[in-house]
């Protein structure tokens, strides 16, 4: 593969206006890994010319989104390099001589169109029912005229001079050969009034300036593509890797991911903007192997896979141009395969501040020995709250009909919580294998099931009906919580038995 063989230089270009989502991780991990496959260069490049869009604090919630997914940059905004600068509204200079000389060269022409001129032009098109593009007006004023109005500070915009007659033919890595009829190109503005350089000339000019060689870009620069490479060859320039990725259907598979769904499936939990997904406990190792797939493969029974792994295995060839839904029951699943795999030292660590924002204040030595009971039982980060949070609390509060054992009578369970009581307090090395042992025989001197028993025990114990292995939790709790949280419980059913409840 002609990627593997030689160095690429890639770029990862984001706009500021909004959060980051997971169309931009993916395109940002598919930059990275054949960069780093290749041992060529990962470019950050922030595309912040759209400053109506703009929104503070977007810059930084990008660089940190892609620090949490594990993707390093060579070179960018914050740490510099060959090209810069690395934000586009520090490089209007160049874009305003780039464009300069495309009007020398004859490809673009100063436009002095009014926007009330070209409002009406458009509405009379709509009546028609013709393309909606500019009439051109401005593209036959004689040259040296067009110079002088412009140095007598008349307002005007640059636009494109693009070719009328004929096709254009561009080719994209994924999808081959494209062409299109020359006349539904329009003239695109490419400087605006305000001296401001728009995407289509900012983005050609930066990527030739900083050799880029692959371009990898979602499938929304399609109808523009054309003129992108127009653009280059006006120049001549060489043009770069052309790649156009797969398009986010809804998880329904029917139709375009869009804002809207996004803020519907917020309802069900589940977000497309990579802070909200780091929020709700996913790991970003099993963010990148999941969007890694939504549009690539490496074979047809691989899944999992860590960062290492696709930076051995990515190639471009077998990216798939196919609209890719977003399943998040499969980020469920890779979510709990990745958790699964981490060491035990490691998953404490990204445990702890779930349980402190729930409020818990954490023993790291308890957090240590929990950490192995939650690692084969939760699905994301979050879930350990609701499943060991009792292991932080000095004490919990059963509700009194779950204390009740399957089949039982409230006076029997209290009896039955009396009698745990007893037993436990009689074992010596309070162990997990010791008190089973003990709560075993108890079980069967009462001839009841062990659900029965054990149900009863684990209420009183964490509060909860479910919960991680009981005897492995009653030894890391100790036995002198243990006897408290069952001397609470027994206390709990006796009241309620006195007082005739149930």
């Amino acid at each position: 593969m002609s990627e593997q063989m030689k160095p690429v230089r890639v770029r990862f270009a984001p706009s500021p206006t909004g959060h980051m989502h997971l169309g931009s991780g993916r395109t940002a991990l598919y930059d990275y890994l054949i960069a780093r496959k290749t041992g060529g260069k990962f470019i950050l490049r922030i595309e912040d010319t759209d400053r109506k869009r703009y929104v503070p604090g977007a810059e930084e919630e990008l660089i940190e989104g892609l620090h949490w997914l594990g993707l390093d940059w060579d070179e960018g905004p914050d740490i510099g390099g060959p090209y810069g600068p690395y934000r586009q509204s520090e490089r209007g200079e160049i874009y305003r001589e780039y464009a300069r000389k495309l009007v020398g060269m004859g490809h673009a022409y100063f436009c002095f169109c009014t926007p009330d001129r070209l409002e009406r032009v458009r509405q009379e098109q709509q009546k028609r029912k013709d393309i909606i593009r500019y009439d051109g007006t401005c593209r036959g004023l004689d040259p040296d005229e067009a110079l002088k109005r412009v140095a007598n500070g008349e307002r005007h915009v640059i636009r494109f001079k693009a070719p009328r007659e004929g096709v254009t033919t561009v080719h994209d890595l994924l999808r081959g050969d494209i062409t299109v009829d020359n006349q539904t190109i329009d003239d695109f503005v490419l400087l605006k009034s305000d001296g401001l350089a728009v995407y289509h000339l900012a983005a050609m000019v930066d990527d030739h300036l900083m050799k880029i060689t692959h371009v990898i870009r979602g499938s929304e620069w399609l109808p523009t593509f054309p003129l992108h490479a127009l653009i280059y060859r006006a120049f001549g320039w060489q043009e770069p890797v052309w790649v156009h990725l797969s398009v986010f259907l809804k998880p329904s598979g029917k139709g375009k991911m869009s804002k809207r769904e996004a803020a519907e499936l917020g309802k069900d939990g589940y977000s497309i903007f990579i802070a909200d997904l780091k929020q709700s406990g996913y790991i970003p190792e099993a963010v990148v192997n999941w969007i890694a797939l939504m549009g690539w493969s490496y074979d047809d029974r691989t899944e999992f896979f860590t960062l290492s792994d696709l930076i051995d295995k990515f190639s471009l060839e077998r990216l798939n141009p196919a609209p890719a839904a977003i399943n998040f029951s499969k980020l469920d699943h890779f979510n709990g395969l990745h958790i699964r795999s981490l060491a035990i030292g490691d998953l404490a660590q990204r445990l702890r501040p779930y349980f402190e924002k729930g409020g818990l204040k954490v023993d790291p030595v308890i957090l240590e020995k929990v950490t192995p009971l939650v690692q084969p039982r939760i699905t994301t980060l979050d879930d350990a709250v609701d499943i060991a949070g009792f292991f932080f609390l000095e004490h919990v509060e059963p509700r009194i009909e779950e204390l009740i054992g399957k089949d039982l009578s409230l006076r029997e369970s209290a009896e039955i919580a009396q009698k745990s009581y007893k037993a436990l307090e009689s074992v010596e090395t309070f162990n997990a294998e010791n008190t089973e042992t003990a709560m075993r025989q108890l079980v069967e001197e009462l001839g009841l099931t062990a659900g029965q028993v054990f149900g009863i025990l684990r209420v009183a114990i964490t509060g909860q009906k479910v919960s991680p292995p009981l005897f492995e939790s009653m030894e890391i709790i100790g036995k002198q919580k243990t006897l408290a949280r069952i001397r609470y419980a027994v206390n709990l059913l006796e009241n309620s038995v006195e007082k005739g409840y149930f």
